[in-house]
């Protein structure tokens, strides 16, 4: 006899080894949203590590430092919820298109902003738009070049994220995103894998590169408003003065002496010719 009991649950143990993984909407209910808070909190952190791991005499303030990593925060939210959409279109399983997505930004799309950023950089030179500059708000800090940049930054983030997308289009993805995640049969352990530790690892070294990219290379060591820079030139106007007075000293010294000389220099032509004088009379 046949068993139909047995057969409803191989076909039941098969359909629920397929479909493990994150669910359709899944990366914005309640727990998706919770994990991408805590990625971003923990993922610009390391911009702030590395302020403070900058030397201190090429330490940026904080408003050079906010203009600087804003940019990035932009872009990457950009990507962030240009990734979640696209995973959404998925039937089954969006974290695993959410992380080839992802992977495919980390590696070909930090290749194409970097190309980016050199390309706008070397036409913003050429033309001579200072406050376009990577980096360069101006003296004092304008608003207004931190606007410009922000929307050149956001050119090269959709260049970036159109070229992922097409490459996406290639056949040979779908296998890949099959096998990508299924080892783990749990759901939400995929979706903080996918949404958290990993986007963190990855976050972590590109907002560090990109940061370099976009930061204005500072040489000098001390700035003109340094307290030891005033200092130095405070001691030495003080030197100068010392050095006139003792020079206009030495000059009032040896004045009398000189003219002195000088008039006696002077009375001898005089003598000389009142000495002719009485000389022709007395002839």
């Amino acid at each position: 006899m046949f068993d139909s009991s047995l057969f409803f649950v191989s076909t039941n143990n098969a359909t629920n080894a397929k479909a493990h993984g994150c669910n359709n909407g899944a990366l914005m209910d309640r727990f998706g949203v919770l994990i991408q808070g805590l990625l971003a909190i923990v993922a610009f952190s390391t911009l702030m590590l590395k302020r403070f791991r900058e030397p201190k005499g090429e330490r940026r303030p904080w408003r050079i430092w906010f203009y600087d990593t804003s940019k990035q925060a932009i872009g990457a939210l950009f990507i962030h919820f240009a990734n979640v959409f696209l995973s959404n279109l998925a039937e089954e399983d969006p974290c695993s298109l959410y992380l080839m997505n992802f992977l495919l930004d980390a590696t070909l799309g930090m290749l194409l902003i970097w190309a980016g950023v050199k390309a706008i950089s070397c036409v913003v030179e050429y033309k001579q738009f200072t406050l376009l500059t990577f980096g360069e708000y101006g003296d004092p800090p304008q608003a207004a070049a931190w606007i410009g940049q922000c929307a050149l930054y956001m050119l090269i983030m959709v260049f970036e994220k159109t070229v992922i997308s097409l490459v996406l289009l290639i056949p040979g993805w779908t296998k890949l995103q099959e096998v990508l995640l299924d080892s783990i049969p749990n759901p939400q352990l995929e979706l903080v894998l996918v949404m958290l530790i990993v986007p963190f690892i990855v976050n972590a070294i590109m907002f560090w590169v990109v940061d370099s990219l976009l930061m204005r290379k500072y040489k000098n060591k001390t700035t003109p408003e340094s307290p030891e820079s005033s200092k130095s030139v405070e001691v030495s106007t003080r030197i100068v003065a010392e050095e006139s007075q003792v020079l206009l000293a030495a000059g009032n010294d040896t004045d009398p002496s000189e003219s002195e000389h000088e008039g006696d220099v002077i009375q001898d032509p005089s003598k000389i010719k009142i000495m002719d004088s009485s000389y022709c009379q007395q002839v």
